[in-house]
């Protein structure tokens, strides 16, 4: 799929739309989630074993269980594919995806 996009003053240009994010490499730091007007990821609690917990809303500690938090895309089909949450990510674990290189 080819398309063609453009700015408003005629530059082109190609979103890169968020896929993923790798949990092992994420700090769960929220400087993506902070960046993001579309409330494209979520973050959740992972447990010691890596298992993911489910998503964490401040009040619960998963009984005890919580060992991290990481962000994960919870609703990729609202991503725009402005790119500021890769850049603010100091770990660079976010996956990227062309617009022209994803399937309809």
């Amino acid at each position: 799929m080819t398309s063609t996009f453009t700015t408003r003053d005629g530059s082109g240009w190609m979103p890169e739309y968020l896929t993923a994010i790798d949990g092992r490499t994420c700090i769960g730091c929220g400087r993506c989630f902070k960046v993001c007007s579309r409330e494209v990821m979520q973050l959740y609690g992972v447990d010691d074993a890596g298992e993911i917990l489910g998503a964490c809303d401040g009040e619960d500690d998963f009984d005890g269980e919580l060992n991290r938090m990481i962000m994960v895309v919870n609703h990729a089909g609202r991503c725009i594919g402005c790119g500021a949450c890769g850049r603010v990510c100091p770990k660079k674990c976010q996956t990227h995806v062309a617009a022209d290189q994803l399937a309809a």
